[in-house]
């Protein structure tokens, strides 16, 4: 099973059910199950990765060269705020009053086109590549700079700072939930929400679909009611997927995974971060257009 996010698709670091793609070794374990799989390192090869060979159970890395929290906590800060200066040079830039927006909104479809190009380039290469990295994060920035000063225009000046506190409370929820195992990422889970993630992009693409062909809002699924339920169920889908994001850091620090490693962590949680931000975002317009 690979991961939702697409920087971790060919990678993962799972110890407990494998789900991640690594292969695991068929080794007996004593008193227990023969046929019971015991995980392998797939960072073995690295010099600096530690394992206990005698229990096939990892050890916390002891040696430099290895991806640590603080590693991935400083590469997700530079890569986050290179969102935020990409966003606020965007906001300064490029107005959304009446004679500027096509321009600006041009600019903004542009710089979301690059940054994807740049994630999926990112995401087929064997190892991380900062500058595609940082690349993406301020043309994303762009893109949200835009989005988020048209909003603030036309809609609330209230939302932006609404939908980052939303954006940070989720993360904070996800992240206490998930250092307390109310939130387990295992097989089944993974698998939920890859089939709900599946689902919920086929909808919005057949909604896009109508809505170029008929105009308007298409089928209804990003404007009231139905608007603001799949507003919410894409606000659960980015959390889910914040979730397996810990998981495989988690388990990355855990196996002794490269230090560079650590921009791909970085790389992903910025992606949900953003996918997150975007759909509070729409869910805060469409609540306070109600109004």
């Amino acid at each position: 099973m690979r991961s939702s996010n697409p920087v971790f698709s060919r990678r993962g670091f799972s110890r407990d059910d494998g789900y991640a793609g690594f292969n695991t070794a068929q080794q007996p374990q004593a008193g227990g199950n023969p046929y019971a799989q015991a995980p392998t390192n797939p960072y073995a090869t690295n010099p600096y990765a530690q394992q206990d060979t005698q229990q096939g159970a990892p050890q916390a890395p002891a040696r430099s060269g290895v991806m640590t929290i603080d590693d991935v906590v400083s590469r997700t800060a530079i890569t986050l705020g290179t969102v935020v200066a990409g966003a606020v040079v965007a906001w300064l830039a490029l107005p959304v009053d009446s004679a500027n927006i096509g321009k600006s909104y041009g600019i903004a479809i542009g710089a979301a086109l690059i940054a994807f190009v740049l994630a999926m380039v990112q995401s087929f290469k064997r190892k991380p590549v900062p500058a595609l990295i940082l690349g993406y994060a301020a043309f994303e920035g762009v893109f949200l700079g835009v989005i988020s000063s048209a909003v603030t225009t036309y809609v609330s000046a209230g939302a932006v700072p609404q939908a980052v506190l939303g954006t940070m409370a989720v993360f904070a929820g996800v992240l206490i939930a998930y250092k307390t195992r109310l939130i387990r990422v295992n097989r089944r889970f993974v698998g939920f929400v890859m089939a709900a993630a599946i689902g919920f992009m086929i909808l919005m693409l057949v909604n896009l679909l109508f809505a170029a062909i008929g105009g308007g809002d298409g089928l209804g699924f990003r404007s009231g009611g139905l608007g603001i339920l799949f507003g919410i169920i894409g606000i659960v889908l980015g959390a889910c997927f914040l979730a397996m994001d810990f998981k495989q850091v988690e388990d990355g620090v855990t196996y002794g995974a490269p230090r560079e490693e650590s921009w791909l962590a970085a790389f992903g949680l910025t992606m949900t971060l953003v996918w997150i931000y975007l759909e509070a975002l729409r869910l805060i317009s469409i609540l306070q257009g109600n109004d």
